[in-house]
């Protein structure tokens, strides 16, 4: 028998109603039991509950947070400033009037 697709549910030829994902979506399998690399249904479920939201939403939630902890949140620009601009910000920036520089952004070795 040849696989029979209803929208997204498709019925194989052993019998079996099986879920096509669409390119938007993922198959998402729940661990049987906690562990560092996921979790039970049963730990969303009562994450959802928690957070007063769905089960998907728990998953985007924790998705976003993972993203902001390990994605970089900005554009990577062109790595350290060279000699010469060291140079030529320390010789365009405001001097200090009357005081002493703590700290610096500039390495004082740099220029």
């Amino acid at each position: 028998m040849d696989d029979l697709r209803v929208g997204k549910l498709y019925l194989s030829g052993s019998d079996r109603l099986i879920m096509k994902p669409t390119p938007l979506e993922i198959v998402f399998r729940y661990r049987s039991q906690d562990c560092a690399s996921g979790v039970t249904r049963s730990t969303t479920q009562r994450l959802a509950k928690a957070l007063g939201v769905g089960e998907t939403q728990v998953i985007h939630l924790a998705l976003r947070e993972l993203a902001a902890k390990v994605l970089p949140q900005y554009e990577a620009d062109q790595g350290p400033l060279t000699p010469a601009q060291c140079r030529q910000i320390k010789k365009t920036a405001p001097k200090a009037r009357d005081g002493t520089i703590r700290s610096s952004l500039l390495d004082a070795e740099g220029a």
